[in-house]
């Protein structure tokens, strides 16, 4: 069969094959383009129009599409329906409404059949959209029940005939209240990440907005405005025209805004600050700790204690995290002196929901020039409504660690910490969020 592709999505699956071969990305492409009956990659690309090419699958492949397209919806949250079309189907263009179908459309709210009487006189057309390999069309379904074999439920999309072959499977999903028709064998609905992202936030115009100016932002690298580890945060916040400051809210109209480096060692990223409760702990500050287990500062001889801590073993300061699931606790203890400090539990959960009700965790690539940091956007993963109740038993699992930055000056003993900070690596962020959603930043 043959169908069309993106090339931007070939050079993905090459870069793909790379990593999983150990090849050169020139051999990469050139098995891409063989796979799909080219000679080389040069001749693939030669033949392609707009940005896309013609290839040939196979039915295996056909199939791996068809899995794919279903994982990817599921992913961005998009609930749906399936209906195999058969080659009489096609041929006098209507469509059996399966139960399992005519269920969904009625908990979607679209249609009832059970409520439409028989005859054309009765037949309901709605406006829907054809996704097809090429474009997206607008189109109508048509919904009805014959007079003639019992009134069985039919469906039809205007124009879905050139779009099909017999034994294909389509899906339908609805998303305020306009149905999307995909024919899983044949359209790779990775093609349109916009339009799915867009689905899944049609109700949260929020998110779109900020989306839309990290497209625009993205366009250019981004110099750097300070210093420091926060540079590149406090560099993005400034080019989307947000002013800086000490709140705990959500810094884009709800929206909390994560940015870190591409590094290789995967650089872990804040979830939230959050001190012990110092009434319930054996410490009663953030001084006392760095007093018991800092060490001072070489250059100026302030005490400093800036370390990792998680519950796998003892830090070089002695240091470990314990989680009490049955008491709904988490503790800091030193090897010797045992359980220093303690969180509740329903105080960590509570920071995590108050910050991260949705966030978007915004990844770039920083580059050196002439001295100065510049920051290209890679892109961004997008999460909502935290499973709180796994924050603890992640925490003891050792997914999520907690770092102190705590500097006492010697000159005044005047006492800082910027955390303690509770982190995460980006790869286990669906440990914790519901279905994230990448966005790319980084246009062909």
């Amino acid at each position: 069969m043959t169908t069309t592709r993106t090339i931007k999505r070939l050079k993905q699956d090459a870069s793909d094959l790379k990593k999983e071969k150990n090849v050169a990305l020139n051999q990469a492409l050139n098995l891409v383009a063989e796979k799909y009956g080219y000679e080389s990659w040069q001749s693939l690309t030669k033949n392609a129009t707009d940005g896309k090419v013609t290839i040939t699958t196979s039915e295996a492949q056909e199939k791996t599409l068809n899995q794919q397209n279903k994982e990817l919806l599921a992913e961005y949250g998009i609930d749906f329906s399936v209906l195999i079309i058969t080659a009489t189907g096609i041929k006098k263009s209507i469509m059996d409404a399966v139960g399992s179908l005519r269920h969904f459309l009625v908990e979607e709210g679209f249609h009832n059949y059970e409520d439409q009487k028989q005859g054309e006189s009765y037949k309901v057309l709605k406006p829907c959209q054809l996704i097809t390999s090429e474009k997206i069309l607008n189109k109508k379904v048509s919904l009805y029940r014959p007079v003639t074999k019992k009134g069985d439920p039919r469906i039809w999309v205007y124009g879905l005939s050139s779009h099909v072959r017999a034994d294909d499977e389509l899906t339908f999903f609805i998303v305020d209240d306009l149905l999307y028709v995909l024919n899983l064998n044949s359209v790779d609905i990775s093609d349109y990440k916009d339009l799915l992202f867009e689905l899944k936030q049609s109700l949260d115009e929020t998110a779109i907005e900020l989306r839309d100016k990290l497209i625009e932002i993205a366009k250019q690298p981004l110099k750097s405005i300070m210093k420091g580890d926060t540079a590149i945060g406090m560099t993005i916040e400034h080019a989307l025209g947000l002013t800086a400051n000490s709140s705990k809210k959500p810094d884009y109209k709800g929206i909390e805004l994560k940015s870190g480096r591409i590094t290789k060692s995967k650089t872990r990223s804040n979830l939230f600050a959050q001190v012990p409760a110092w009434d319930k702990s054996v410490l009663k500050s953030s001084r006392e700790i760095v007093d018991s287990y800092g060490y001072p500062d070489k250059d100026n001889g302030d005490q400093r204690l800036y370390c990792t801590v998680n519950v796998s073993n003892f830090n070089n300061q002695g240091l470990r995290l314990v989680v009490d699931l049955e008491n709904d606790k988490v503790y800091e203890e030193h090897e010797i002196d045992g359980l220093i400090v303690v969180w509740e539990g329903q105080k960590l959960r509570e920071r995590l929901l108050e910050k991260h009700h949705e966030t978007f965790w915004i990844s770039a690539n920083v580059n050196i020039i002439n001295g100065l940091e510049f920051y290209s956007l890679n892109g961004f993963t997008h999460t909502k409504n935290p499973m709180e109740h796994q924050l603890l038993p992640l925490i003891k699992q050792g997914v999520i660690t907690l770092d102190h930055l705590i500097k006492r000056k010697n000159e005044t003993g005047r006492t800082s910490e910027k955390g303690p900070f509770f982190k995460i690596k980006p790869q286990d962020l669906e440990m914790l969020f519901p279905e994230p959603v990448f966005y790319s930043l980084v246009k062909d």
